[in-house]
C-alpha cells in the first residue's frame, strides 16, 4: 500500500491542544501505511515564553497531505487568529482546487466546559469546506461521546483545560478515535485514486 501522509495542524496557546493533536496523531499512525505530520502555525505577535512546539506548517505540506486535523483552542467561540491567518493565505490553493475531496477533521480545547466548543468547531470547518474538503466527525457509535462528562463533541475531539495539562481518559479515547477515522478514510481514497 502507498503511504498516506495527513497533516495535523494546530494552534496551542497552553499545551491542551497540542495533547489532542498528539492523540489524533496516535490514532492516525494506528493505521498501517498512514503517517502523521505534525505541525503549527506562526504566532502573530511574537511573543517570548510561550512554549517549545513543533514545526511551523507549509502551504506544500498542505497541498501534499492526504488529510487534515486541524486544532484550536477556544478564543471567544472561535478558532485562534494564528490558525485563522494561516487559512487567509491559501487563496492559491483554493483557486487551484488543490484539497478538494481530502477528508478533514477538526479539533479543540477550551478552559470550561461550556466555553464554545462546539462553535470553535464549526468555525474552523468554514475555510474547509469553501476549500471542498470532506468533513469527518465522530459518530455516537463511539462509546465515550455518549457519558463523557467533559470534552468530546460528534462534530470533533475536545478538551477542557486541566490544571494537570493532562487529557481525560474520554478526551484520549475521543480524540484516538477521530485520528484513526481520517486516517482509514484517507488511505481508502488514496489507494482508490491510484487504481
Amino acid at each position: 500500500m502507498r503511504n498516506t501522509q495527513l497533516l495535523v495542524l494546530y494552534y496551542s496557546r497552553h499545551g491542551s491542544t497540542k495533547s489532542l493533536a498528539r492523540q489524533i496523531a496516535r490514532g492516525i499512525e494506528s493505521i498501517d501505511g498512514c503517517e502523521a505530520i505534525i505541525r503549527t502555525v506562526d504566532e502573530l505577535d511574537r511573543r517570548d515564553g510561550l512554549p517549545e512546539s513543533d514545526p511551523v506548517a507549509t502551504k506544500e505540506e498542505l497541498k501534499k497531505s492526504h488529510g487534515l486535523a486541524m486544532g484550536s483552542p477556544v478564543w471567544f467561540g472561535n478558532m485562534a487568529a494564528p490558525l485563522k491567518h494561516f487559512w487567509d493565505q491559501t487563496s492559491d490553493l483554493w483557486i487551484s482546487g488543490e484539497l478538494i475531496d481530502k477528508p478533514a477533521c477538526v479539533f479543540t480545547s477550551s478552559s470550561t466546559l461550556h466555553g464554545g466548543q462546539e462553535t470553535t468547531l464549526q468555525t474552523m470547518m468554514l475555510p474547509l469546506l469553501h476549500h471542498g474538503m470532506m468533513i469527518l466527525g465522530i459518530p455516537y457509535s463511539q462509546p465515550s461521546l455518549h457519558t463523557t462528562q467533559s470534552g468530546g463533541t460528534p462534530y470533533g475531539a475536545s478538551s477542557v483545560a486541566s490544571s494537570t495539562g493532562r487529557l481525560s481518559a474520554h478526551e484520549t479515547e475521543l480524540a484516538y478515535s477521530l485520528g484513526k477515522r481520517l486516517a482509514e478514510t484517507a488511505r481508502k481514497l488514496n489507494n482508490a485514486t491510484k487504481e
